[in-house]
């Protein structure tokens, strides 16, 4: 499972700046796990987009967010609302953020900050990657993550490197910042290279040590974890 955790509500907000006809989908996997999504998660965006002057063209929860087929296949009912919509504002890891950017032609916008888990990846393998940096910017990248698309992990745009939109660490892979630039160009929104996002803060990337300590973690510390023992109930013994 990767853990992901709600953005702050006037995070979410601001990144939606301008736009203001806004379509919820939501990933019903992993965030279900760890209580940052579901429909409580869909009606408390809903209801916090809409006191804050914009409009909810509609929602929908899609099983797995990282499985670009069944996005791409789930979102073909939702047509009229998405082309109604400025936005989509996506429930899930990093994963299903690009999933769905690559699925849709209209700007995605994250509502979760994905937690590090130090080498999780999403259920369905596609090209998209998410680091777990904690703090996820993909609303600034056109939904084409920085840290895991460009090989040197850059988010303030591209190297002196970066020759015919092709990497200079591995000349066969494409520029992710390439990749971006064209991104944002299709949606218009080149003025987003503009924005000095802030600094990294790395620490967001570890795993605190109370996290770790699932069954798994306490079998390679050989830490032994016993079932609690049933109350007395005065009936042993009979039948």
């Amino acid at each position: 499972m990767i853990i992901s955790e709600p953005k702050p509500l006037k995070e979410v907000v601001g990144n939606l700046e301008g736009k203001n006809r806004i379509f919820i989908v939501a990933c019903g996997g992993c965030p279900l796990g760890c209580k940052s999504g579901g429909q409580e998660r869909i009606d408390e965006l809903s209801k916090g987009l809409s006191a804050s002057g914009k409009a909810v063209t509609g929602s929908c929860e899609i099983e797995f967010l990282c499985n670009k087929a069944l996005v791409g296949a789930q979102l073909n009912y939702y047509l009229p609302a998405l082309k109604a919509s400025d936005a989509v504002l996506v429930v899930s890891c990093g994963i299903g953020v690009q999933a769905t950017a690559a699925m849709v032609d209209i700007p995605v916008s994250p509502a979760n900050n994905t937690v590090s888990a130090q080498g999780m990846q999403g259920l369905w393998p596609g090209e998209e990657r998410c680091g777990g940096c904690g703090d996820c910017l993909l609303d600034k990248t056109g939904g084409i993550c920085p840290i895991t698309m460009c090989a040197k992990s850059l988010i303030n745009g591209q190297c002196g490197g970066a020759h015919e939109g092709k990497c200079e660490v591995h000349p066969e892979r494409d520029c992710g910042w390439h990749l971006i630039y064209e991104r944002l160009k299709s949606l218009g929104q080149l003025d987003k290279l503009k924005e000095i996002p802030p600094l990294r803060d790395h620490r967001k990337q570890d795993v605190p040590g109370e996290e770790r300590r699932t069954t798994r973690w306490a079998l390679e510390r050989d830490e032994i974890f016993e079932a609690p023992k049933a109350e007395a109930t005065g009936t042993e013994g009979k039948s």
